[in-house]
């Protein structure tokens, strides 16, 4: 089942719908966090400091620090803020702590401790964190046990995953080894900055599970199992469609070849390659045929554009005449990736980008960030200080299913739905990635899988691909992209099984 992602205003909203709820949001966030505490701390039953935060966020704490006293956990308390400030759900929380007769510090004591709590800041922070929180984010971060945040890292973005900074004060977040979160997950645990910052990540839906209904939410096998289905014995290569891939300018041939070996892996009845420099044939894949760009084309129904391709006028006019409103079949009729510099062009001519958007066949985007950026004629720094909000921007406007790399690939469709990949790691940042990637989800397109669902397949078993070959020590550093191939093949088999 998918894990639903809620952005701070949707939120919000849920929230103020569940308020009166009893027991109280606050009441049961901290005994769920007492939970994972104490699952923490394990048997050894050591002291945990808690820090306490000026808004909601410090009110769970309080319920924390309560619960576990109540187990005959010792705790000490920091509360960094302003007492007649809290909010009264809070201002509540502190004072059924005060009545188990503890009190609380406003400096940070000396001692050891078997866990640190984050408890500073929520979801509502939108200005960098400094003074005297930035001083004690430092001291939390030079803990070596396990710290816990709740709900976020103090410091981070819910919505975007970004260290909440501006050109003046960079900012500072809390690095948690743990986080819970409550009610839904956010976007920003998983994407950006989010997983270097929060740890092994859980959700505590508080009892409302049944009550969220999000357009987004973590990408999982769910959002494609149907279609992995076993082949049948009686078949030939010519059910499983036939994908050109349209790249590689001199001295780029590899991409092409890569994304084109991908395709193979994953299961394309017939792969041609039609290359702007001509080789006579792959000696590591010679089961790709090799053509021309014409050639490959009139002989595919499904196509990945970009791997290598350059923006010289020779690229410029093959993509004019893919885009094509007046294009005969089989150009009109593709299901049609663009990578790379498909994309780079589709930004430099807007009537391509205009084309792209009234076409009927299905389009599936990839870019990584400076492409998204040329793309929308903005910064990168802007697509990445909201990654979302970017991917579906692209998604609007090109009428196309979008995957905006980078760390928690984002995948957008028109319609709005919008899904983080939690799969993959360091070792995808090398030459050729992404050139797989386009040839593994160019596979799924040529078989017959709707662009949703091989978007989403493609983007998951790429970066579960990854982990399996660290998992194996193989990675993340000196991970090349030719070693995805194989592992994407052996888990995409497995899942079938499994699935079937």
């Amino acid at each position: 089942m998918n894990l639903p992602l809620l952005r701070t205003t949707e939120l919000r909203a849920f929230e103020t719908s569940h308020v009166h709820d009893q027991p109280s949001l606050m009441e049961r966030a901290g005994r769920a966090a007492a939970v994972i505490a104490m699952r923490l701390l394990g048997v050894s039953r050591a002291p945990v400091l808690i820090f306490a935060g000026p808004g909601n966020n410090g009110g769970d704490a309080f319920v924390l620090a309560r619960v576990l006293h109540e187990n005959n956990i010792p705790v000490q308390v920091v509360f960094l803020g302003d007492e007649s400030h809290l909010p009264p759900d809070a201002r509540q929380a502190l004072a059924q702590w005060r009545a188990t007769g503890a009190e609380f510090s406003t400096t940070v004591p000396a001692g050891d401790y078997g866990l640190v709590v984050d408890g500073l800041f929520g979801i509502g922070l939108t200005r960098p964190i400094a003074g005297v929180h930035a001083a004690v984010i430092g001291r939390i971060n030079q803990f070596v046990g396990p710290v816990l945040a709740l709900d976020i890292p103090s410091g981070l973005n819910a919505d975007t995953g970004r260290v909440v900074g501006n050109d003046l004060e960079p900012g500072c977040a809390v690095r948690a080894t743990h986080t819970i979160s409550f009610i839904a997950g956010k976007p920003g645990l998983f994407t950006l900055d989010g997983p270097d910052h929060c740890g092994q990540v859980s959700i505590d839906a508080l009892g409302l599970a049944d009550l969220i209904i999000a357009p987004g939410g973590l990408l999982a096998i769910d959002d494609f199992c149907e279609y992995l289905q076993p082949r049948q014995r009686n078949t030939h290569k010519g059910r499983f469609g036939s994908l050109a891939v349209i790249g590689g300018a001199h001295g780029m041939s590899g991409a092409a070849l890569l994304a084109g070996r991908a395709a193979l892996h994953l299961g394309a009845g017939r792969v041609f390659v039609g290359l702007l420099e001509a080789l006579p044939v792959d000696p590591v894949q010679p089961e790709l045929m090799l053509r021309s760009v014409n050639d490959a084309l009139a002989q595919a129904t499904t196509a990945v554009i970009g791997p290598g391709l350059g923006i010289s006028d020779a690229a410029l006019d093959i993509l004019r005449r893919i885009t094509s409103a007046s294009a005969l079949r089989p150009f009109g009729n593709f299901s049609l990736l663009l990578d790379a510099d498909a994309l780079n062009l589709l930004a430099l001519h807007p009537v391509l980008a205009r084309q792209i958007a009234h076409r009927a066949a299905p389009t599936v985007l990839t870019p990584h960030p400076a492409e998204a950026a040329r793309l929308l004629s903005v910064p990168v720094a802007a697509i990445q200080s909201d990654r979302v909000t970017a991917a579906l921007e692209i998604a609007h406007r090109f009428n196309a299913s979008i995957a905006l790399k980078g760390c928690g690939t984002v995948i957008a469709h028109p319609d709005g739905r919008w899904r983080i990949n939690p799969t993959g790691n360091a070792g995808l940042a090398s030459g050729g990635t992404g050139d797989v990637l386009a040839g593994m989800v160019g596979a799924l397109l040529a078989q017959g899988w709707p662009a949703a669902s091989a978007l989403s397949c493609g983007v998951y078993l790429h970066g579960a691909a990854a982990d399996a070959l660290v998992q194996a020590a193989q990675g993340p550093i000196g991970l090349t992209a030719g070693e995805i191939i194989p592992a994407a093949r052996r888990l995409f088999n497995d899942w079938i099984a499994t699935h079937a």
